[in-house]
């Protein structure tokens, strides 16, 4: 018996309802099992992520036996990062993604984690503060949704475990696109299904098992890891995810599963369109943080 409803992995029809198009007709967004308005479901993302900032590393290392640090540092090298690279962090958080890349691109190089949350930033700062790595990384507060920062500004952008928070999905990676310079660099690391279906099965009993009963014992919320899960099981899976960063404008899509596919890393590039670079939104230039610039370079 279950300390927490398992629902069952969606299928495509049903994946395809937690996409932008569906949630633009209905008004309806969902966050796990819950149904919020539109407008809603950002402000339940906030205090959901409010609750778990002081304890999201160490929790993150405890569910995932410390593998989440392997799935980490493989994503950032397929980035291929060079010295004096600008990369957008989105929905950076604590920082783990942002720290791997600061370290491959040198003194001129810089990372810019942006995050709506404030909790988990600070929580980020806290790690790097001091260190040399705190030159190279900067934090904005904004939401990835819409990117204070101009066409074409950064070498590379990135996401880890963040983007299937988002209400409009599509739009983040919309937005993670038109900030790439042509030739620039992308990629989402994020959760997954387990491929074999006996793992799916030890997978499943955990997530709702031993997951929420930690989260209660330790962060005081075991709603709060069960719906880590929950939005799991509505996330595209790779091949649609592939295919919807094609139809975004993203080439050269590929996708490398780990750990029985739990996580997945999904990589591409920004390219030229017709030998033109593509200038839709070039009046975002100013943040008003006084961290960086709009055009970062």
């Amino acid at each position: 018996m279950t300390l927490w409803k398992d629902p069952k992995w969606y299928d495509a029809k049903e994946r395809i309802e937690q996409l932008d198009d569906h949630i633009h007709r209905t008004g309806q967004a969902r966050f796990g099992l819950k149904t919020y308005v539109n407008n809603e479901k950002l402000e339940a993302v906030i205090r959901h992520f409010n609750r778990v900032a002081q304890k999201y590393d160490f929790m993150n290392s405890l569910l995932s036996f410390g593998i989440h640090h392997v799935w980490k540092r493989k994503a950032v090298r397929l980035l291929a990062l060079k010295d004096d690279d600008w990369v957008l962090d989105v929905c950076g958080g604590t920082g783990d993604l942002a720290r791997l890349a600061a370290s491959r691109i040198g003194p001129k190089g810089k990372v810019v984690i942006y995050d709506i949350n404030r909790a988990m930033m600070a929580v980020g700062r806290q790690k790097v503060a001091g260190s040399p790595l705190s030159k190279s990384i900067f934090w904005m507060q904004g939401n990835a949704e819409d990117v204070t920062f101009a066409d074409n500004s950064f070498d590379a952008a990135m996401v880890g475990f963040g983007i299937r928070n988002l209400t409009h999905m599509k739009k983040g990676f919309q937005e993670m696109h038109r900030i790439l310079k042509p030739g620039g660099k992308f990629l989402c690391l994020e959760f997954s299904k387990p491929t074999h279906p006996v793992f799916r099965m030890v997978y499943d009993f955990y997530s709702f098992n031993i997951m929420p009963m930690l989260g209660k014992l330790i962060v005081g919320s075991a709603e709060s890891y069960a719906c880590l899960s929950e939005t799991i099981r509505m996330f595209p899976l790779p091949d649609e995810l592939s295919a919807m960063l094609r139809n975004i404008g993203f080439h050269r899509v590929d996708y490398h599963r780990m750990t029985n596919g739990i996580a997945v890393a999904h990589v591409g590039l920004k390219v030229q369109s017709n030998g033109l670079l593509q200038n839709t939104n070039q009046n975002k230039s100013e943040n008003g943080h006084g961290v960086v610039t709009g055009s970062v370079k």
